[in-house]
């Protein structure tokens, strides 16, 4: 088993039934005005974190917040964590600009996220 390692959570998604309710939340919260504001997403950087509001959950419709650690190596990362019995949920997918996010579910079924930047 290789073992690449992460560079810690530095994002995290939350969903959001009401996208301007929680954008003024977090805008008061976090003390910055979101870097990205459209109807599909609103995130901000703060801290040297993402923090990111999905309406309804997103495309993959969560129900919680999902943390996401980041890693040099997406593929070789769900690699490890399926061979020691995570389930992927969402394989490696290009969100924008060449980041690549996943999902996969530990052996009691919470969420957890892997992404790479490019």
């Amino acid at each position: 088993m290789t073992n690449s390692s992460t560079e810690g959570i530095k994002t995290v998604l939350h969903p959001v039934s009401d996208l301007a309710a929680a954008k003024a939340v977090y805008t008061a919260l976090l003390g910055v005005a979101p870097q990205t504001d459209e109807s599909y997403y609103v995130g901000f950087e703060a801290a040297g974190q993402h923090i990111g509001l999905l309406p309804g959950g997103g495309p993959q419709n969560m129900t919680a917040p999902v943390t996401y650690w980041h890693v040099p190596d997406i593929e070789a990362k769900l690699a490890e964590v399926t061979a020691a019995g995570a389930t992927v949920t969402e394989k490696a997918h290009d969100v924008g600009g060449g980041r690549l996010v996943a999902t996969f579910t530990d052996p009691d079924g919470n969420v957890l996220g892997v992404l790479q930047d490019s």
